[in-house]
Formats: structure tokens, sequence, C-alpha cells
């Protein structure tokens, strides 16, 4: 007969749990903020959106492309999503579509020479603008939060992996 206690997962303290969801909340609102403020600022200035934005960035990291079906993995979305705003980047000619070989059903997608001269300018002004708004923060806040917030992302997932 096994004498060792079977182990079972403990809700933290009450206490506890109320601070975590208060840390939550923040975080929901931070993000909230400055996704709403970098909306608007997309739209002004480029004409463009978030998820188009957010496209074109996972695009320009792999300058070969990626197929449809990894794009949307990578963004978290449907297949649906990704692609009618590939659609749209493709006929403003931002986004080349090609099918890929050895697969008739597959498409691959990737960043134009025109593409990737847009991508950098919104890429400049999106950075500049995270700083602003996020500019509160100081060198050494910024690290901190960077940790725990890298800490708190690994808890979450680490039953995902």
């Amino acid at each position: 007969m096994n004498s060792e206690p079977t182990l079972r997962p403990v809700a933290p303290p009450q206490s506890d749990s109320k601070q975590l969801l208060r840390v939550w909340l923040q975080l929901l609102k931070v993000d909230k903020a400055v996704q709403a403020e970098l909306r608007e600022r997309l739209r002004t200035q480029f004409a463009t959106t978030l998820p188009r934005f957010d496209v074109m960035s996972a695009l320009y990291r792999r300058k070969n492309g990626l197929k449809m079906s990894e794009l949307s993995r990578l963004l978290m979305v449907s297949n649906g999503n990704v692609t009618g705003i590939v659609d749209r980047l493709t006929t403003d000619g931002l986004i080349l579509r090609e099918a890929v070989p050895g697969d008739r059903r597959a498409a691959r997608a990737r960043l134009t020479a025109k593409g990737r001269t847009e991508f950098k300018k919104q890429a400049t002004a999106h950075e500049a603008w995270v700083a602003e708004l996020l500019g509160g923060l100081d060198k050494d806040n910024c690290s901190v939060a960077l940790q725990l917030l890298t800490a708190a992302r690994a808890t979450a997932i680490k039953d995902k992996t």
C-alpha cells in the first residue's frame, strides 16, 4: 500500500486569489486602452487596422511567407479571418498569395516589396506609439514588468504544452 498522500491542486488562499484577480483586471484594462489607441492611430494615420498590421508583422518576420494555416495558428485566429484579411491586403498589392508546391489546396502568403516598405513605416510608428503610451515605466520598472509578465504567461500556458 502506498503511504504517500495524493497531491491535488489547491486554490490559493482567498486573499491571494483576489489579488490575482485584480492583477488580471489591470492587465485587461491596460491591454484594452493601448489597443484602442493603436487601432485609432493605425486607422487615422495609415488607413489600416490592427489585424492587418498583425498579419503584415507576421509575414515581415518570415521572408518566404507562411501557409495560410500557419498564419492563422500563429495569430490565434480562424482560417476564415486570415483569408479575409489576406484577400484585402492582396487587393492592395501588399501581399502575394502563391500556391504551395505539392499541395494544391494550400496557399502561401508573403509580403510584396510594396508591403515590406509599407510595413516598415507602420512598424516604426507603432513602436513610437507604444513607447509613448507606456513611457511612464522607467527602464527598471519595464524590466520588472517584463519578468513578471513572462512568468505569468508561463504559468498560464503550462498545462497547454
